[in-house]
């Protein structure tokens, strides 16, 4: 049912070290119409749920809307990251169960508390044995009596019988005691890592669930109905329900909020995503229209967490340049914020007058070779929003810029010491604080095979005109900056998709078996709010480890996503899909269509190893009504067709493009479209399992509505 509501907003909050910014986009044109910023209340007896109440009331009445108007609701919060890097957690009780092999096993996990979060703070775990479910109860109350404040049931094999594992929750929750258990966690083996995912998980259970009810309760005060939803560490949001089981979710969703902004915000389809702020930047993977996940690490020991894959450099637009003699060595890691300082370049010029060179250490302990500039006015910061700045590459309007005459009037004492000009020194800063970044950006589009000649690097957060156009103008990259840089992971949070993820281990699995897991997904999503036609799952199966794994992701109901400007048959689009492919945009053609997508493909001639033996190929791109190349390949066969015959035609592509060698078959990779979804049916390796999982996809639709198959040979 669409939304007709002409003043239905989203509400997207992302509660930050320091700021808790607040955005509200209109649901139907899912444009930016209102923001609010107020400090986070890490110190009120309420915690930081009552800076999310007030930056709530605060875009309310800068937008002139009323609760009423509010159909979609979510935040996303640093609180786990922080109790987790600052090891201020709960104390978890672990309750084992279990005889002989499997019992030893179970009681090894005592070992939990060596898990380091923070310098001299490790994960406070006490554990208790108990040898048969009759034993639970006695099990439970000793860890209580020795102080755990969150219990855990933990057994072997719980995957396959979480029966004891239940027990023991059951004990404690009788006991008015929050608690999990391993399965709930994960289905898949390996209990030590199993155990370890739920173990951190409940150490910030009790914190997360008094926030979560703070919340919940002040928005029901102000008469909102829209049902809270929760940002998730893989691009996502989650119900409040969700949240409350699974609260490790929320770790690193900050950045992942960064990188929904640009993914859905921006309509990002592929490149690396950079989000600056004062003292890091949060560098992260946008690859065909997803943001990269990876298993997290806590403590330095692995996870069953899937988490946005980001690497954090400790460069930002505050980061103070460091000076040896004539030589800029060094840009950060501390920054002006850390030294209580203001940035010169937003200083007024008159307070510059006169300023002299020094060097100082920011805190206790810090080496003294941090620049500062010093007046009668007193001191300021040389930070890379200063250098930026000075050489006038901040465009005017800029949440990052200032006028550049008081930073280069900051640079002079500068420049003097380096025997330089101002635009030399300032330059200087640059490339040294560009240096680790551009480092990380490399090693992200090796790890994830981006196109290096058609590298796309967006920068998000208030520092990113400081960071981003640099690191590419020297990596020889395009640079795009968000167009609401400064909150683009609040529009994250405001614009994120209903997402979970389900794992399970089996061997040889069947159609049955990944229609199963592929249901038990779609459920999960369905449970959260998520509306059934907008539901798209991707089944992956990996043979190596036995895993089948499912990630689902769908739109709530009062979240459209209209044709912006620039539609698949702009020429912007046409440019955007000639570059994917390296060919002339008059050479491509479309070789297929659905309602909402379009399949454009070109012909090169590729030279052989004799040189004058040549064989052709075929690139090809998906492009969607927003002119986003959802999908490209070098080299592919597309075929149109409908939903009557995609089958049929689905597997005489398999039969032509399977190729046979020591391995056995090995299937083409497979997308299937219909309608605006983009089905991959790449991740499974079985001709069997392909046709069953489009089965699904196909089954209730109209026998004559168009569908595309692309289809890629297997390297």
């Amino acid at each position: 049912m669409a939304n007709t509501q002409p003043q239905a907003i989203r509400v997207g909050i992302d509660v930050g070290g320091t700021f808790t910014d607040a955005v509200a986009i209109d649901a139907a044109t899912l444009e930016l119409v209102g923001q609010a910023k107020v400090l986070t209340t890490h110190t009120h007896e309420e915690g930081v749920a009552r800076g999310i109440i007030d930056a709530l009331h605060q875009l309310l009445r800068r937008t002139g809307r009323d609760a009423g108007d509010v159909v979609f609701l979510a935040h996303g919060t640093t609180q786990a990251t922080n109790a987790l890097l600052e090891g201020d957690v709960a104390k978890v009780g672990l309750v084992g169960l279990g005889r002989g092999l499997d019992g030893w096993r179970t009681r090894s996990l005592a070992r939990l508390g060596r898990l380091q979060l923070a310098p001299e703070k490790h994960l406070p775990v006490v554990y208790e044995h108990a040898r048969n479910r009759g034993a639970v109860d006695a099990a439970v109350k000793q860890v209580l009596s020795a102080g755990a404040q969150v219990i855990v049931g933990v057994e072997a094999f719980s995957v396959d019988d979480p029966t004891g594992e239940q027990a023991v929750v059951d004990a404690a929750t009788r006991d008015g005691i929050p608690a999990t258990a391993t399965h709930v966690i994960s289905k898949l083996y390996g209990l030590s890592k199993r155990a370890r995912t739920a173990a951190v998980n409940a150490s910030i259970l009790p914190r997360m669930l008094a926030t979560a009810e703070l919340v919940q309760s002040s928005i029901e005060k102000a008469g909102i109905t829209a049902p809270l939803m929760v940002m998730r560490c893989d691009g996502g949001v989650m119900s409040l329900a969700e949240m409350r089981e699974r609260p490790l979710l929320t770790i690193l969703s900050g950045p992942a909020a960064g990188a929904a902004g640009a993914l859905l915000g921006e309509r990002v389809g592929e490149g690396v995503f950079l989000e600056t702020g004062g003292t890091s930047t949060d560098i992260s993977v946008i690859r065909e229209g997803r943001v990269a996940v990876a298993y997290a690490k806590v403590g330095g020991y692995d996870t069953y967490l899937k988490a946005l894959d980001v690497r954090t450099v400790g460069i930002g637009g505050g980061s103070l340049a460091r000076l040896d003699g004539r030589r800029v060595t060094d840009v950060g890691p501390r920054s002006a914020h850390i030294a209580g300082l203001g940035y010169a370049c937003y200083a007024e010029q008159s307070q510059l007058s006169g300023a002299r060179l020094t060097l100082v250490a920011p805190m206790p302990g810090d080496p003294a070779d941090y620049v500062v500039v010093e007046s009668t006015h007193g001191r300021y910061a040389i930070t890379v929003t200063c250098a930026a700045n000075a050489l006038g590459l901040i465009p005017a309007g800029d949440h990052a810029y200032a006028d550049p005459k008081p930073a280069r009037a900051a640079f002079e004492p500068l420049a003097r010491a380096m025997g330089t000009d101002v635009d030399g020194a300032a330059r200087a800063v640059l490339d040294r604080a560009g240096r680790p970044v551009q480092k990380v950006v490399e090693e992200l589009a090796k790890d994830y095979q981006l196109d290096r000649d058609d590298l796309l690097l967006v920068g998000g957060g208030g520092g990113a005109a400081a960071v981003t156009p640099h690191v590419a103008r020297t990596l020889r990259a395009q640079a795009r900056l968000a167009e609401n840089a400064a909150v683009i992971s609040p529009i994250g949070v405001a614009l994120a998709l209903v997402r979970d993820t389900i794992e399970r281990v089996v061997p040889e699995p069947n159609q049955a078996d990944l229609l199963s897991v592929r249901a038990e997904a779609e459920r999960a999503i369905l449970r959260q709010g998520a509306s059934p036609d907008s539901i798209e799952v991707d089944v992956t199966v990996d043979p190596q480890r036995n895993i089948v794994s499912a990630v689902a992701t769908g739109a709530t109901e009062f979240r459209t996503r209209q044709h912006m400007p620039g539609s698949t048959d702009g020429e912007a689009a046409l440019k955007a899909v000639a570059r994917h492919l390296r060919v002339a945009p008059g050479a491509l053609t479309e070789a297929g269509s659905t309602d909402n997508l379009r399949v454009l493909t070109a012909v090169r001639r590729r030279t052989g190893p004799l040189r004058f033996v040549t064989s052709p190929r075929h690139p090809a791109a998906v492009v969607d009504g927003d002119g986003i190349v959802r999908f490209h390949a070098p080299d592919a066969r597309v075929r149109q067709t409908t939903v009557e015959q995609a089958r049929g035609a689905l597997g005489r592509m398999l039969d032509e493009l399977t190729s046979y060698g020591d391995g056995g078959a090995r299937i083409p990779a497979v997308q299937l479209l219909l309608g605006g979804r983009l089905v991959n049916l790449a991740g499974v390796t079985q001709a069997a399992q392909a046709l069953a999982l489009a089965d699904s996809e196909l089954s209730g639709r109209p026998d004559q509505e168009k569908a595309v198959l692309v289809a890629e040979e297997r390297a």
